[in-house]
């Protein structure tokens, strides 16, 4: 057996709040006298907390004692300590990630999180750590087809598609069990915003409702997801349900996934449609009696309500690759945002290079200066010494500015070069220096990257998307 990271897996969403804990296994696949090539190998879950419904001080705050009672409860039934924890992932899921104390709630979490653990929330990234949860990368791998994962939780639809378990699209819509919420008797004591911006009538707050009256707005919000799938003409309800800032083209899928809390309503139809105090079994209930959703192949997925935190705990960590160079660097390194030149910039003469990153430094700028970055290349196949040269001159040049301000150079490249560059660029400068390999990223996206493992030779890192979704 290789080397064994702890991984944590947190997801506080809109309706419930779970922990899990995991143990990836590292494996060095490369052939012997070749450079190591380390890949995690296994996957395996070994604590599945309880699902807590999210305690909430209000409709817009974050209960974060209650929320860091629950962490710590769990972490006591689990017999794991914080302190044995390598690696993983914190995210604030769906509406969750809106409330007013979002951040507050990350920060009483973080003597829970051990050294390295991503505190992030956002439709993009949720999205593909519930997809994966749930296995519809691999179904869409094995089968070799087009799948189109529905992770819908208490507030939001998360959209993921992968062809041939390859990420094609991501999106979200205002889709959840808990935008209506109901006391015993069937009076409503909630109704989610997102009603009145989509133009959708929906129920007041005191109003005693049956499923009979609920559902036409059920069925607009089940003809959003049709629509999205690509399954029924025109993309108004979709429009009306989009996320804002988000986008999403639709298109005829073969299959389809689901997952969240609502997942367990479709497969699991439940008697009592208060039996969660909200919409989420009538939504169930109608997605599964759909017509549209019967035209497909639909697959249930490995996991449902657990999707989420799977993915977060098991599937958000990577590895870098194993050609890497990096001195006098303190680990963990966290959020930091990535900087990506075009193809022509990237290929230009070194003057010209150092101008272009110099040029766009001025991007990740606030208003006390410049912030650490991380530069990403996507490299050039076999490049001459010469070339790598130029490189690394235009490369110390352009962060200059940034050395300046007490920053440290951070190159991320996606083809296998990095060690080599970076060896070119420490002749250049003293001091912090990392460079890694194997990482595609684009403008946008955050990365966290770890301390090294499998004996120094990778660094486990976490490519994040939309840290926060904007109100």
């Amino acid at each position: 057996m290789g080397e064994q990271l702890l991984s944590v897996g947190i997801d506080i969403g809109t309706s419930t709040t779970q922990l899990i804990l995991s143990w990836l296994t590292l494996e060095n696949r490369a052939a012997p006298f070749t450079v190591p090539r380390v890949a995690i190998s296994d996957r395996e879950v070994l604590y599945r907390s309880d699902i807590h419904f999210t305690p909430l001080l209000s409709d817009t705050v974050i209960d974060a004692a209650g929320v860091r009672d629950i962490v710590a409860e769990e972490y006591r039934k689990s017999g794991f300590s914080p302190a044995q924890v390598d690696t993983g992932a914190v995210i604030i899921t769906g509406e969750t990630a809106r409330k007013e104390n979002a951040r507050e709630v990350l920060s009483a979490l973080s003597e829970f999180a051990g050294d390295f653990v991503v505190a992030t929330a956002g439709p993009d990234l949720e999205s593909i750590l519930a997809a994966r949860g749930a296995g519809a990368d691999e179904y869409s791998r094995e089968h070799h087809t087009t799948v189109l994962h529905f992770d819908i939780g208490g507030g939001t639809a998360n959209l993921a598609k992968y062809a041939h378990g390859e990420l094609t699209a991501t999106g979200c819509l205002d889709v959840g069990g808990r935008l209506i919420k109901l006391d015993g008797g069937g009076r409503v004591t909630y109704v989610s915003p997102v009603f009145a911006r989509a133009g959708c009538p929906a129920p007041q707050v005191g109003e005693a409702v049956t499923p009979e009256g609920l559902r036409p707005v059920i069925h607009t919000m089940v003809e959003a997801l049709e629509q999205a799938a690509g399954l029924r003409p025109g993309r108004d309800r979709l429009d009306a349900f989009l996320t804002q800032g988000t986008g999403w083209v639709p298109e005829p899928v073969p299959a389809v996934s689901f997952s969240g809390g609502v997942a367990d309503c479709i497969d699991k139809p439940r008697s009592d449609w208060l039996a969660f105090g909200d919409i989420g079994v009538l939504l169930g209930q109608a997605i599964a009696a759909s017509p549209a959703f019967r035209q497909v192949n639909r697959f249930r997925g490995t996991e449902t309500i657990r999707a989420t935190v799977v993915g977060a705990g098991s599937h958000a960590t990577d590895l870098s690759g194993s050609t890497i160079f990096y001195r006098d660097i303190s680990f963990p390194l966290k959020n930091i945002p990535i900087l990506k030149l075009t193809a022509p910039e990237e290929k230009a003469p070194a003057e010209e290079l150092s101008a272009a990153i110099r040029d766009k430094l001025g991007w990740y700028a606030d208003q006390g200066g410049l912030v650490q970055l991380a530069l990403a290349l996507r490299g050039e196949q076999n490049p001459s010494y010469a070339r790598i040269q130029a490189l690394a001159r235009g490369i110390v040049d352009g962060l200059e500015p940034l050395r300046r301000a007490g920053f440290i150079p951070i190159v991320a490249v996606e083809a296998d070069q990095a060690k080599v560059l970076g060896q070119a660029m420490a002749a250049l400068v003293s001091g912090p220096l990392l460079c890694l390999d194997g990482v595609g990223m684009d403008n946008g996206d955050y990365i966290d990257i770890g301390a090294p493992v499998a004996g120094g030779s990778v660094l486990p890192i976490v490519i994040k998307t939309l840290a926060f979704h904007k109100s």
